[in-house]
């Protein structure tokens, strides 16, 4: 991190920002902060009374305080026995309050640190979805996933482990050191002899698990990361027999997350024995300068003191820890927030978008200029029409800007300079489900979410019936290969698909496509994963949905473009030529080498 930890603690900016989820629980907030002050008020009470207690067994003359002769109003206080009694009744009632009052503070701070992550992780993933496809380009899904998971729990830590919970423990040091310096400050002066060197081991200890948590908090996010990517990569992984050189990189980041973890262990180890010690120094000068110091309400005093150092001692031992586990929720709140506040977001809709009952599918790019990074243009200068119903295939080499292009109109991305038109209209300017639903897109490569086929195709739509899905499948013809899975349209095809054949998986894709029935339809290499049978039954039903829609077909193999109404050809993100099949052959250009140069591999592969 740029910054250093103790800074963000006291950014009250960033604790604001935080406390503006609070605010709809902000009375659940206001009640823990009471519940807070009431612990500390009760804190030194019981040793108080145990030390009245003390007192009158030893005969020592006492003072009933007079909000205590209340609760105790039928006793006779001048009897030692019954004093004892009623006393002793009280004090278990009293454990009985306060056990229950501590009860509802720790239950309300969870509450209310659960409540405040749920509404953070909405937040954080609504932000997720609206982000532009550049984000996801250049962050790892395991980051995002840490953001997401991971540091939003933490802050839950900022409420059920930290800022309130360590407001009621300093409140309880104060008010339990302000009553023993009214018992006697003498003793307490000489009890506390020990308690800067308390001060300072604390301070260290805090420094140091600090320290060590940040290191945790970058190796969870450096396994989560490497986790997720290379387990999503791992056919890529095994087919080169890279299991060993993955492994030592794994075990390089599993070491650092272990060693990150021994150093704030070790901390602990060394903190814990270190209060221990200086609690035992604390009793040993109060008894030495209580038996020096005799008098009748020693043995009372002497009880009562030792119980009030362990009251200030008994926090002391976890304060530091939950001053840590509050500032890493703190570190933690500022990484989210990072995310909160990325303004790379499909940008909001004018103030009237443009809502059409139906789009007839024209589309016209204008002097369009796109770069994915900086001032790195993948396409420069773009400019083409297509009327609706007009079938265009887009053609170039590996990274001539295709894709590039069918992306830039669905709004994925956002281009730098010029417009692109649909129907005459800004594509800025229409309602982003509106424009999407009007386009179909079957991508080159297919992601299927883990659940079954029918949830595949639909996206769980509820607008889509069972029976529109069957229809659909019938249309392309593999309703067949579906009934013959186990389970059929209900079958599990697992996470990203993987219990299916590229082909499989593209047919379905093809499916999904058919079923919004869109008035543009994109085919991003749709056939390149599918044996010959599959693209058949694929390119008899492209004919079928590609009638009277608006068609933008991308594809290496120039056999399955040339009844295209319009070709382009895509060069180092410019358009070098355009026309058609007959048109461009008859050029002799560019158009031309690419498909002699597909004939001569064809040529070549049947020999």
């Amino acid at each position: 991190m740029s910054q250093s930890p103790k800074k963000k603690i006291f950014d009250v900016s960033l604790l604001g920002r935080v406390f503006r989820f609070v605010r709809p629980y902000r009375s659940f907030f206001y009640i823990s902060l009471v519940l807070a002050i009431v612990m500390a008020v009760f804190a030194p009470i019981r040793p108080y009374l145990i030390q009245l207690t003390v007192d009158k067994a030893t005969g020592k003359p006492i003072a009933v305080p007079h909000w205590l002769e209340l609760f105790l109003f039928k006793s006779d206080l001048s009897d030692a026995t019954q004093f004892i009694i009623a006393v002793s009744i009280f004090q278990v009632i009293f454990l009985f309050v306060e056990t229950a009052i501590r009860f509802f503070f720790t239950f309300i701070t969870a509450w209310m640190g659960q409540s405040v992550v749920k509404d953070m992780r909405n937040a954080v993933y609504q932000k997720i979805l609206s982000l532009n496809l550049r984000q996801f380009d250049k962050t790892p899904i395991g980051t995002l996933t840490t953001r997401t998971i991971n540091d939003i729990e933490s802050i839950n830590d900022i409420f059920s482990d930290g800022l309130i919970p360590i407001i009621a423990d300093l409140l309880t040091i104060v008010i339990t050191l302000g009553w023993m310096f009214w018992m006697d400050w003498r003793v307490t002066l000489i009890s506390l002899i020990p308690f800067p060197v308390m001060i300072i081991a604390t301070y260290y200890f805090k420094e140091s698990v600090n320290k060590s948590f940040i290191r945790v908090r970058n190796a969870v996010t450096a396994l989560n990361a490497f986790v997720q990517e290379h387990i999503t990569g791992m056919q890529v992984v095994q087919a080169f027999a890279a299991e060993e050189r993955e492994m030592a990189k794994f075990k390089k980041i599993n070491t650092e997350h272990r060693n990150a973890n021994i150093k704030a262990i070790f901390a602990y180890s060394v903190f814990f024995p270190v209060v221990e010690v200086v609690l035992a120094i604390s009793m040993g000068l109060l008894v030495w300068w209580i038996a020096g110091h005799p008098t009748k309400d020693s043995a009372g005093l002497l009880v009562a003191f030792i119980l009030y150092l362990n009251q200030i001692f008994r926090p002391l031992r976890v304060i530091a820890d939950k001053f840590n586990v509050f500032q890493m929720g703190m570190v933690a709140a500022e990484r989210v927030l990072k995310v909160l506040d990325n303004d790379d977001v499909t940008p909001p809709a004018p103030a009237k978008t443009y809502d059409p009952v139906l789009v007839e599918g024209k589309i016209e790019f204008k002097n369009v200029s796109f770069a994915y990074v900086d001032e790195n243009y993948v396409l420069k200068n773009i400019n083409f029409q297509v009327k609706a119903g007009e079938t265009v295939a887009l053609v170039g080499h590996t990274g001539s800007g295709k894709t590039s292009i069918i992306s830039l109109l669905n709004r994925l991305y956002h281009i730098q300079q010029g417009e692109i038109l649909v129907d005459g209209v800004n594509i800025n300017d229409y309602k982003l489900d509106t424009l999407r639903k009007s386009i179909g897109v079957v991508l080159q490569d297919v992601f299927l979410f883990s659940g079954s086929v029918m949830d595949n195709i639909t996206l769980r739509n509820p607008a889509i019936t069972r029976e529109q899905v069957i229809a659909a499948a019938k249309m392309i013809g593999v309703d067949e290969f579906i009934t013959q899975l186990p389970s059929g349209y209900d079958y599990n095809v697992m996470e990203r698909g993987s219990t299916l054949s590229l082909g499989q998986r593209q047919l379905l894709s093809f499916i999904r496509a058919l079923l919004y029935n869109p008035s543009i339809l994109i085919l991003d290499e749709a056939t390149s994963s599918i044996d010959t049978e599959s693209e058949m039954l694929i390119e008899k039903a492209t004919d079928a949905l590609i009638s009277g829609r608006t068609s933008i077909v991308i594809a290496h193999r120039l056999s399955t473009i040339r009844k295209a109404d319009k070709i382009i050809v895509l060069d180092k993100g410019e358009v070098k030529e355009m026309g058609n099949h007959e048109e461009l052959l008859a050029l002799g250009g560019f158009y031309a080498k690419l498909h002699e140069m597909q004939f001569e591999m064809k040529k070549t592969a049947l020999v």
